[in-house]
């Protein structure tokens, strides 16, 4: 018998989320600065993609979704940098799933959002390179820290936790309470078995 999820709670609250106040500019654009920081660090680890935005120089991306913004600017070096508000971007991402929940449920199964692209179409292709190729090598950032076997142990139980989200995920969030298991199913080899 399936019931309900016991997150139908967190899933009603999350669709209908809202601030309940404006997060002060300074730190809003702090955020967004470490946020760049994140990102720049990782493109510093893939030659191929700082070569692919070098090219774009000078080039702006804005990226939004319901009220939030972050937009950036291209530098010579293929990093980013915050970009002046106002003025045109060449490149507008606009994540289109209105739901904060469905969002992170969609990262969670290694998906990508459905995002509405104007603009340049080379940029675009650039950008949709670097989502596809780059990826973060957490567990070497972690064993400069902390050391090669811990590092691989927590990146290990990340990927366990992930994976367990992913399967809740993928099962339709359909919550079978333990009191009640389901029954076994019947295979063909004991049909077969019981028939005269």
């Amino acid at each position: 018998m399936a019931t309900q999820s016991p997150f139908s709670i967190l899933e009603t609250f999350l669709q209908d989320f809202k601030l309940p106040f404006t997060p002060p500019d300074w730190a809003v654009e702090e955020t967004q600065r470490r946020v760049v920081l994140l990102i720049n660090h990782v493109l510093m680890q893939e030659s191929q993609a700082t070569e692919r935005l070098a090219r774009q120089k000078g080039r702006t991306v804005l990226v939004q979704w319901q009220t939030l913004s972050f937009k950036v600017l291209i530098t010579p070096a293929g990093l980013l940098d915050l970009a002046p508000g106002g003025g045109l971007s060449d490149l507008v991402l606009t994540l289109t799933e209105p739901s904060p929940l469905a969002l992170v449920q969609g990262l969670v199964q290694g998906g990508k959002p459905a995002v509405r692209v104007e603009g340049d179409v080379q940029l675009a292709a650039d950008v949709n390179w670097l989502t596809d190729h780059l990826r973060w090598d957490v567990e070497a950032d972690l064993a400069r820290i902390v050391g090669d076997v811990p590092a691989h142990m927590l990146v290990s139980n990340g990927r366990k936790i992930t994976q367990a989200l992913q399967q809740f995920v993928a099962q339709g969030r359909q919550f079978v309470p333990a009191s009640h298991p389901t029954p076994p199913a019947s295979t063909p080899a004991a049909a077969t078995e019981s028939a005269p």
